[in-house]
């Protein structure tokens, strides 16, 4: 059976069409788009980086918690840190870019929440059932609300070549050590002329397998070394190296894996996808003077997270203003042919175009 997608065409760039296309959205769906009285709504979004100026606008996110909040629900926006360098390492500096991004209470009138705690590193882990994956480590609310409600940037992506919904659920709602293992099968070492020898990453390994060399220097024993990432967390003087090359193949497995457990412990989810300024990169690194891929297309919105990042994409394909995605096409559509197989969503959808 096919899932419905539904779609608002844009017919300007201008913020204000934007602000016009997702309240007529939000009017067509909400039939769906439905919260129990004091609800705590868990609102995912990425805010971006600071060089950064792509990004869904804090207008638009508005408009989706007005709307919850309308139902005298509860929601909040989140998102967790990453493990790049950059302003979303850890909450505080987190908090301050979406308070300089107009992601602050004032603007938005909901809390921004970094889920993963002050470091990345605060969570539960699981086991789970991926061929590429066994353990994740996910922010503690997660199986603790009913609802989710995920908004998702449509971009490229350095190694996937599509960034969207199940990138932002994969990446988005795992804590970093998780994060690290999406990115890389290969295990930290350190850049001795960074290591100050502070023992952070030494007390904080769960197997000690790092000691102080000399009191010179942190080492890790890759023998007895899990790959958990949790040193990566630890060390703030950027002395831990990951290897972040991957098969793209291998990195989109895991990423369906991941979003597959994390979407299981919700039992209402709704999803949109802004294909709008559609850049080359994605949020983590695109700046001002990005490629972009595709003419901006609109906002999609559906239940199923698969069928959603396939319109998307069909869409964009449609309207493309480079090759970007055709050269691409090999490994995002590997991605939603797992997906498919481990039950995430529907290739096959119906294009619900809405006036």
């Amino acid at each position: 059976m096919k899932s419905d997608v539904f779609f608002v065409k844009l017919e300007s760039s201008e913020a204000k069409a934007r602000i016009e296309a997702m309240k007529r959205m939000i009017s067509a769906v909400g039939y769906f788009f439905k919260f129990e009285k004091d609800e705590f709504v868990p609102v995912k979004l990425t805010i971006g980086d600071s060089p950064c100026v792509y990004y869904i606008s804090p207008e638009l996110v508005k408009l989706v918690t007005g709307a919850i909040k309308q139902q005298q629900a509860k929601p909040f926006l989140f998102d967790t840190s990453v493990i790049y360098k950059g302003q979303r390492q850890n909450a505080v500096d987190h908090l301050n870019l979406a308070q300089e991004k107009g992601f602050g209470h004032a603007q938005t009138e909901v809390p921004f929440i970094v889920a993963d705690g002050v470091f990345g590193q605060d969570g539960r882990e699981f086991q789970i059932e991926g061929n590429e994956i066994e353990r994740i480590k996910i922010p503690s609310f997660i199986g603790m609300v009913d609802s989710l409600v995920v908004l998702s940037h449509a971009t490229g992506h350095i190694v996937s070549g599509y960034g969207g919904a199940i990138k932002n659920v994969a990446m988005g709602m795992s804590c970093r050590p998780t994060k690290q293992v999406q990115h890389s099968s290969l295990k930290p070492s350190v850049v001795a002329r960074k290591c100050i020898s502070c023992g952070c990453c030494v007390a904080i390994c769960p197997v000690n397998a790092i000691s102080l060399k000399n009191e010179k220097t942190a080492c890790i024993d890759q023998k007895v070394c899990i790959g958990c990432g949790e040193c990566l967390c630890a060390c703030k003087f950027d002395a831990i190296y990951i290897n972040w090359h991957e098969e793209p193949e291998v990195f989109c497995r895991r990423m369906v894996d991941v979003a597959k457990f994390i979407l299981s412990k919700f039992k209402n989810k709704f999803y949109f996808n802004f294909a709008l300024d559609i850049t080359k990169e994605c949020d983590c690194i695109s700046a001002r003077d990005e490629q972009m891929i595709s003419e901006d297309i609109g906002i999609l919105a559906s239940r199923d997270i698969l069928s959603l990042d396939k319109a998307t994409v069909d869409l964009a394909l449609l309207n493309k203003k480079s090759p970007y995605l055709d050269e691409k096409r090999k490994i995002y559509e590997g991605m939603f042919d797992y997906a498919a197989g481990k039950s995430l969503g529907n290739l096959d959808y119906n294009l619900v175009k809405l006036e």
